[in-house]
């Protein structure tokens, strides 16, 4: 396993849509490891394969205490969004910035397993956030998008300035 660089925002390529997986083979196993080290590391609870410069529909949620549920999502597709809840969200390719932001509160999602499975799972809570966030991602949005553009504005002046610092 090897701890994978993941991109920051503003970079070009968090906009970048994923494609599908049609095999389900060695490279996504290890890929799904190689995510899977880099997120507890991080630390996070969810890891998208767009995060890592991988633009394939991957995405890994561990929304555990002890850190021992790890979920793979090959090819994810949100089939029912209800209700709705607001919540603070950060992102491990916006590091150090939470805001607000609104969901849905239940959802349901149709993937592939690892074994190339069919599942379908409904989710509540801190999940069907968790689900909604990285499901962004594979389609080119981060969190900071639901934003208004002047927290978006403040966000990058931010980044840019803490880039600079540790430059």
């Amino acid at each position: 396993m090897a701890l994978l660089p993941i991109l920051r925002f503003p970079d070009v390529r968090l906009k970048k849509i994923a494609q599908p997986i049609s095999c389900i083979d060695e490279s996504i196993r290890r890929l799904v490891n190689d995510m899977a080290e880099t997120m507890y590391e991080a630390p996070g609870i969810g890891l998208a394969a767009t995060q890592v410069d991988v633009h394939k529909q991957l995405i890994i949620i561990d929304v555990s205490e002890d850190k021992s549920d790890l979920r793979v999502f090959i090819n994810p597709r949100l089939e029912q969004c209800e209700g709705s809840q607001e919540g603070e969200e950060g992102c491990l390719s916006v590091p150090g910035v939470y805001e607000k932001v609104e969901r849905s509160q239940r959802v349901t999602v149709h993937y592939l397993d690892i074994d190339g499975r069919q599942q379908s799972l409904v989710a509540e809570g801190l999940l069907a956030v968790c689900l909604q966030h990285e499901l962004d991602h594979l389609n080119g949005k981060v969190f900071v998008d639901h934003l208004s553009l002047l927290k978006q504005a403040r966000i990058r002046s931010k980044l840019a300035k803490k880039a600079r610092v540790t430059a």
